[in-house]
């Protein structure tokens, strides 16, 4: 078994264009490498149009003692234009390794292999890789937990390696995370010449009343843990492309990111009563895209906060902030902490991760490792 380099296990993911939901090769490449040491890979094709198919690793050494599982992602966000190089060629400018996945989370994912490939055989060491946490998600770690459970695999704790550092890394590991639901707010009209109102029903100002109503609700005032829920109007258009025509139909978009006070189908619920209370006969459709959850503190943040202190020589803060992540699927099967690099860069232009932090993750994450397996 030879160790693994994290800066080229890297730059090689990165090397793979996998906006998602392609692959690129990124779970090829990934696949080799774990396989070289010790590595049983499963490679799983999940899915179907319109959300699939979606390209997943189940990857596992070891079948005795503690079961450490680590979780993340190969598919990326579109990089967008102007970066200052091909994003899918990763260059080393200075300190920094650039290119797009290399915060977000290919950096994570090779840091942790190459943890894994300093390690003993103790225990039992798994990765649940999936090529769709910036998609649908539909079938992409629903999915491998699925397969999973048809197989008797369960993990005793899950580290996911999102970038989770805010301005150094193990500054803050993420102990939870709040929820989200998407709704879609559809007010029917009936179009006409602005000169004739009286032979048309303008649906706008019916859908700002609506809007006005939602945006005024006191969703909670936060909790220990999370922070205030926030509704947040994120679209508002009626499809009309003239000036003097009254629109048929108006729709707003919503999205809500809410703590542990709530469920998204009770929110949901919450939005329908509001929009019927000014408009009947609007529609509301919605999405739940994950409910809020968090592991308490407790023996695994613990176990990684010791490893950060050892290691990195700083205390973690314990945050719930932030979007969502997979760790909403995966806190379902076992105690999830998710700690990786500096997020500063992620999503951005000329995204990159210091190198000298590529190599720190991976001694930290062999910290982790050495310490979850002999718990």
């Amino acid at each position: 078994m030879h160790a693994i380099d994290p800066v080229d296990l890297t730059a090689r993911l990165i090397a793979c264009n996998s906006v998602t939901p392609a692959d690129g090769g990124a779970q090829g490449v990934l696949a080799e490498a774990l396989e070289g040491i010790g590595f049983t890979v499963h490679r799983l094709r999940s899915g179907e149009a319109p959300d699939g198919p979606i390209a997943n690793l189940f990857a596992i050494r070891g079948t005795q003692g503690p079961h450490l599982a680590f979780a993340g992602h190969t598919d990326v966000v579109p990089p967008g234009a102007g970066w200052a190089s091909d994003p899918f060629t990763p260059a080393i400018r200075g300190d920094l390794l650039h290119g797009r996945g290399a915060v977000d989370m290919k950096g994570a994912i090779a840091a942790f292999a190459a943890a894994a490939s300093r390690t003993g055989q103790a225990g039992t060491l798994s990765l649940i890789i999936t090529g769709d946490e910036e998609g649908p998600a539909t079938y992409g770690t629903p999915a491998l937990i699925d397969w999973m459970a048809e197989r008797g695999v369960r993990p005793d704790m899950i580290l996911v390696g999102e970038p989770t550092s805010a301005t150094r890394l193990g500054d803050t590991i993420k102990i939870g995370r709040r929820g989200s639901v998407n709704l879609t707010i559809i007010v029917p009209g009936r179009q006409g010449h602005v000169a004739y109102p009286h032979l048309a029903e303008n649906p706008v100002p019916v859908l700002a009343r609506i809007v006005g109503a939602l945006a005024a609700l006191e969703l909670d005032r936060g909790t220990g843990w999370f922070q205030p829920s926030n509704l947040e109007v994120t679209d508002i258009a009626t499809g009309n492309v003239a000036a003097n025509v009254i629109p048929g139909t108006a729709r707003a978009r919503i999205n809500i990111r809410f703590n542990d006070l709530h469920s998204g189908a009770a929110l949901v619920e919450r939005v329908k009563q509001t929009v019927a209370e000014i408009s009947p006969a609007a529609q509301v459709e919605a999405r739940i895209s994950g409910e809020a959850f968090r592991t308490d503190p407790g023996p695994l943040s613990d176990l990684v906060a010791a490893a950060i202190r050892d290691r990195l020589g700083i205390t973690p803060e314990h945050s719930t902030s932030g979007g969502t992540s997979d760790a909403r699927f995966l806190v379902a099967l076992a105690p999830t902490i998710e700690f990786g690099l500096v997020n500063a860069t992620m999503h951005k232009l000329d995204e990159a991760v210091a190198v000298a932090d590529l190599h720190a993750l991976a001694d930290t994450y062999a910290a982790i490792i050495e310490r979850a397996v002999s718990s």
